[in-house]
């Protein structure tokens, strides 16, 4: 309950006895004097009841308006969280029945209270107050760019929660009014939270991409564009191994700042296709973010796994065929998980060459195993050529077959039309 001397002036300021026109302007001062003279135990109750007061039938929404204006302002002011939060979210709900009539004044509220969660670091509860903002609407006319921003700001606030979802629906509302923003600190903006998400649904490649281009951006701080480009290597480095990560990992490992950045030996490794230690990927883990550290399906991580698929390419440069159990020594695993990894490889086409279960040898496509093109074609024609070979040579074999079943019958026609009974 508000403090005594604050009911009094309420009460008087109700009453019929004040002339309408004073009105205005004793809630004015009233407020200046609950900001001057509260405690701060009383702060949040006084101004809850001068909301109360305000919002009743004492005043018109006209004459109301430009207290609530003032009554934000302070509100913004409050060094308190709490007092800002509590008051904030109270204000919201007495707004609530007749926002039409408050929209500016309910949206200021609301970018106060994100503000204040956002400190807190409450990033889900400030995103769902940017949530009831009214940015369609008929009362007033919102620029295309206050709502890209606002989008964005919500899609940075659940990127904070790693809630990938929410923030990629709201980043798909900024896409679709991107063009008509100029502001290339927004536009810059929607490349960096863009290029999160990417990281976060482990699509590693696209996301090494789009850092990459952000870490290219000359109206970024020199310490961001290392960050930037920081975050394109480690994604390169865990994306897949294929032909499309050399080229990416070739972007990359030509940018001249590379050079001088922690990843950069990794990096070199991994576009020179020279085997990774152990070691070398424990310091690497350190760096990774929890997303980049969960394990998939086979239960082995994300980094793990690339690194296995890029020592078996790196393999592959330097064997023209090894055993199963001897490429399982080289990966760190047995030989039945080495032949999985490689299959799985050769079928997606990221590796030329073949598998011999017989044997449990692997044949590599010659000393460049990798998935390129030019040499899946040659492999494909290579392999081509091996299984016609092969079916001549069964068709061959069979009409042999039928030669001498033939010649065997115009020779001794009784056994033919008799046969010997076991």
């Amino acid at each position: 309950m508000a403090s005594p001397v604050v009911l009094s002036r309420i009460v008087q300021l109700e009453s019929p006895i004040t002339p309408i026109t004073d009105k205005p302007a004793v809630y004015q001062n009233l407020l200046q004097q609950i900001i001057a003279d509260s405690s701060p135990d009383d702060l949040t109750k006084n101004l809850c009841a001068f909301i109360d007061s305000v919002l009743g039938d004492t005043l018109g929404i006209v004459a109301a308006r430009p207290l609530i204006g003032a009554y934000v302002e302070v509100l913004r002011g409050l060094p308190s969280l709490d007092v800002r939060i509590e008051s904030g979210r109270y204000t919201l709900d007495a707004l609530q029945s007749r926002v039409v009539s408050f929209e500016e004044q309910d949206a200021s509220i609301r970018e106060i209270l994100a503000d204040a969660f956002q400190e807190q670091e409450d990033y889900v509860e400030a995103a769902k107050i940017l949530q009831g903002l009214q940015l369609e609407s008929s009362q007033r006319k919102v620029p295309d760019e206050v709502k890209v921003r606002t989008w964005i700001r919500i899609c940075r606030l659940y990127l904070e929660e790693d809630d990938t979802t929410s923030a990629e629906s709201y980043l798909n509302r900024a896409k679709n009014l991107l063009y008509k923003v100029e502001d290339k600190e927004l536009n810059l903006m929607f490349q960096l939270s863009q290029a999160r998400i990417l990281d976060s649904r482990r699509k590693f490649l696209e996301a090494s991409q789009a850092y990459h281009v952000f870490s290219l951006s000359l109206a970024l701080a020199e310490e961001e564009r290392a960050f930037a480009l920081s975050k394109a290597i480690i994604c390169a480095v865990l994306a897949p191994a294929g032909p499309q990560r050399s080229r990416a990992l070739g972007k990359l490992f030509k940018d001249e700042r590379a050079v001088q950045l922690d990843e950069f030996g990794i990096l070199e490794k991994m576009f020179l296709d020279r085997l990774i230690s152990t070691q070398e990927v424990t310091n690497f883990a350190k760096k990774l973010a929890p997303h980049q550290l969960a394990q998939t399906a086979d239960g082995s991580t994300v980094l793990a796994k690339a690194v296995i698929e890029h020592n078996l390419l790196g393999t592959s440069r330097l064997y023209n065929n090894i055993s199963v159990v001897e490429l399982g020594n080289l990966l760190g695993l047995d030989a039945a998980k080495s032949e999985e990894y490689a299959a799985r490889m050769l079928e997606q086409m990221r590796l030329v060459g073949r598998i011999d279960q017989i044997d449990g040898v692997i044949f590599f496509g010659g000393q460049d195993g990798s998935g390129d093109k030019g040499t899946i074609n040659q492999a494909n024609k290579a392999t081509d050529h091996g299984v016609r070979r092969w079916d001549r040579n069964v068709q061959g074999l069979a009409e042999d077959v039928e030669r001498v079943s033939s010649f065997l019958q115009s020779i001794y026609p009784v056994h033919t039309k008799h046969p010997i009974q076991a």
